[in-house]
């Protein structure tokens, strides 16, 4: 076939044929296919560097969860064989929750912000229902006066653990939809006091689990409170908060009794021989960190867990720890606990977006502060409450909301922006020597 040519004369120049099939993998400039450099881009977004703020509360909740199978072990294995069961009966569930609270903790880091927008509202309703179990018979248990447990097939959970963080992300998602709004009244309760006010009334009314329902109350104000709005119109959610929680203490005599009991001197001779009574179990805390001392008796040779601390694994898992490592071993765990906030808090300070600040900000008021009431409980500040310590009371359902709700915080750890890449030294051009 003659080839055309050009006005010149000259032959054209002639191109490389091309290929016109539509799954022809393409070729970039390296000579690599687009389906393996595409695989090599996703394979780098997954081991990219992430903040220094997700390393740090990874590595605390990690930590915090093995020093709580070690601590609940140790505290559980003395009963355990008394009654004739494994030394590891106990511990052996916990892990079952931890297994399957850590890779969830790191599924939930890979969420966008906007999935946790999406589900803000289906997790609380979803979160409301399962609380209502509690009232079906023969589904709810009672433990000390308070109906907030379910049994199902020998499986025990406490739904409302779940209330907290689904509560808090709701709140976030409420609270950032109204950014624009929260300076009138009617914006910032509406629908916050309702809906929150019948949540926290499930907890704290329907199953009488006063402590569960003031750890509600101080997300509910966390979340108010770094969403932005203005002071006075915080203070009067704080001021019903305060109303609820004094009208809830002083009309149940279990609590005003347990409210009385701190109060009581120490060395009253009505608290130190109350053998069953209501200072028992808080003398007994006393006792487990004064028999530690400095440096404890050692891990597992704790006196008081030999049937002289009911709640030893739970509430008072604290006690245990100070008796066995001392207060070495104490302020470490409270050091641990302080960075978990310094991650938290530096999310908070470096972002953006209005939702992740407020729903951080739930979280650590609800973590860090279960922690503080916990260990201010053991010490005799406040009042038999019935919170557990996170990460490391017994309570699998407690791990696992405690966990999951690591998971967001790392997932808004991602989103955080990084300071630039320093430019490379461009080395100076060597002066010629004449």
């Amino acid at each position: 076939m003659p080839v055309a040519t050009t006005t010149t004369g000259r032959r054209p120049l002639t191109t490389a044929p091309t290929n016109t099939r539509e799954d022809a993998p393409a070729v970039d400039a390296s000579g690599e296919t687009g389906t393996g450099f595409a695989a090599r881009v996703s394979l780098g977004r997954v081991f990219a560097p992430v903040p220094s703020e997700f390393l740090l509360i990874a590595s605390t909740a990690l930590i915090l969860t093995g020093f709580g199978l070690m601590m609940v072990l140790s505290a559980t294995m003395a009963t355990s064989v008394a009654a004739g069961d494994s030394p590891f009966e106990v511990v052996m569930k916990q892990a079952a929750f931890a297994i399957i609270g850590i890779p969830l903790m790191f599924l939930c880091s890979r969420m966008p912000v906007r999935f946790w927008k999406k589900i803000a509202w289906p997790a609380l309703i979803l979160a409301t229902l399962f609380q209502l179990l509690v009232f079906i018979p023969g589904l709810g248990v009672t433990n000390d006066g308070n109906q907030n447990w379910i049994q199902i097939a020998g499986f025990q959970a406490q739904p409302s653990e779940f209330l907290k963080l689904s509560l808090a992300l709701w709140l976030g998602y409420v609270l950032y939809r109204k950014q624009s709004l929260l300076r009138s009244w009617k914006h910032v309760f509406i629908p916050v006091v309702p809906v929150g006010g019948l949540v926290i009334g499930l907890v704290a009314v329907g199953s009488h689990d006063l402590g569960t329902g003031l750890i509600l109350m101080a997300i509910l104000l966390g979340c108010l409170f770094f969403s932005g709005v203005r002071l006075r119109m915080f203070l009067v959610p704080l001021l019903l908060v305060i109303f609820a929680a004094v009208y809830f203490a002083v009309t149940s005599p279990n609590r005003m009794a347990r409210i009385m009991s701190s109060l009581v001197n120490f060395d009253s001779t009505a608290c130190y021989n109350a053998a069953v009574g209501d200072c028992y179990q808080a003398v007994h805390g006393v006792w487990a960190l004064a028999n530690g001392g400095l440096f404890g008796l050692g891990l597992g040779n704790s006196r008081e867990k030999y049937g002289w601390l009911p709640a030893k694994s739970n509430d008072y898992i604290f006690a245990i720890l100070g008796e066995e490592l001392g207060l070495i071993g104490c302020a470490v765990v409270l050091v641990l606990f302080t960075l978990f906030a310094v991650g938290a808090f530096h999310i908070i300070r470096k972002t953006h977006d209005p939702f992740i600040r407020i729903v951080s900000g739930g979280i650590i008021v609800w973590i860090v502060g279960q922690a503080i009431v916990n260990t201010g409980v053991v010490l005799r500040l406040f009042p038999v409450l019935g919170v557990p310590l996170p990460f490391l009371s017994q309570g699998g359902t407690s791990l696992l909301s405690v966990l999951l709700a690591c998971g967001v915080l790392l997932s808004f750890a991602r989103t955080l922006p990084q300071p630039p890449a320093a430019a490379p030294a461009v080395a100076a051009p060597a002066r010629r020597v004449r």
